[in-house]
């Protein structure tokens, strides 16, 4: 269902370019009709009000459940970032937050992890942009598994395709509960934005391609 919260998020992905419309392509090879292209983020304030978004969600859904939140490279970075200000700022919860390098440092402190240093036993929330066939998931699991002994339980994301993953019958999301036990949480999903632009007239020709792309590749 489109919620007021659920449709200002939208028109703010659209304001900033970052939700798009048109012939795309997914990391998975799919055309698409829409993309969500969070590298497209640039400014101070769309920054802040990104975390205070996720900021939100972390709050209704955990709270202050976990010890440290990790973004992924290199578009998780930036957004770790912000949701943790934001979770500061907005709803007192101070957390410390860490991401990782593509290759690791060999000099200086070294290492391929930045910031907090996870420990065992730490609950560890991911922050990412979205989640499609579920491989950058799969990478990224043995870089915190391999940190330490720690528990990755939810996952944070802006837009859940919806999208079949490597299950017939199931999507990526399905997939990453069930083979990792973590629960991953979207500020919207397709069907929102398809609801969406239901009621903006000037999108009407995007509908019957992002019909029939749900209709391919969507599980619900």
């Amino acid at each position: 269902m489109l919620t007021p919260a659920k449709k200002e998020f939208i028109e703010f992905m659209m304001g900033a370019d970052v939700l798009r419309f048109g012939d795309f392509v997914t990391k998975s090879g799919r055309n698409t009709p829409y993309f969500v292209n969070t590298g497209n983020y640039r400014t101070g304030l769309q920054s802040s009000r990104l975390g205070e978004f996720y900021a939100a969600m972390v709050k209704e859904t955990i709270g202050d459940g976990f010890d440290a939140m990790f973004g992924p490279a290199y578009k998780g970075i930036p957004l770790a970032t912000s949701v943790a200000g934001a979770l500061a700022r907005v709803h007192g919860i101070d957390k410390p937050f860490f991401f990782n390098r593509k290759e690791a440092k060999d000099h200086g402190e070294g290492g391929s992890l930045v910031g907090y240093q996870p420990a065992d036993g730490d609950r560890i929330i991911i922050i990412e942009d979205v989640i499609t066939a579920g491989t950058a998931i799969r990478e990224t699991l043995p870089v915190l598994y391999g940190a330490a002994d720690v528990k990755v339980t939810d996952m944070f994301i802006s837009v859940n395709r919806c999208e079949v993953g490597q299950t017939p019958g199931k999507t990526a999301v399905m997939e990453v509960g069930e083979e990792f036990g973590i629960r991953v949480h979207a500020l919207i999903d397709v069907r929102d934005i398809h609801e969406y632009l239901q009621g903006q007239p000037q999108y009407a020709g995007i509908l019957p391609l992002m019909e029939s792309y749900m209709g391919k590749y969507c599980v619900f």
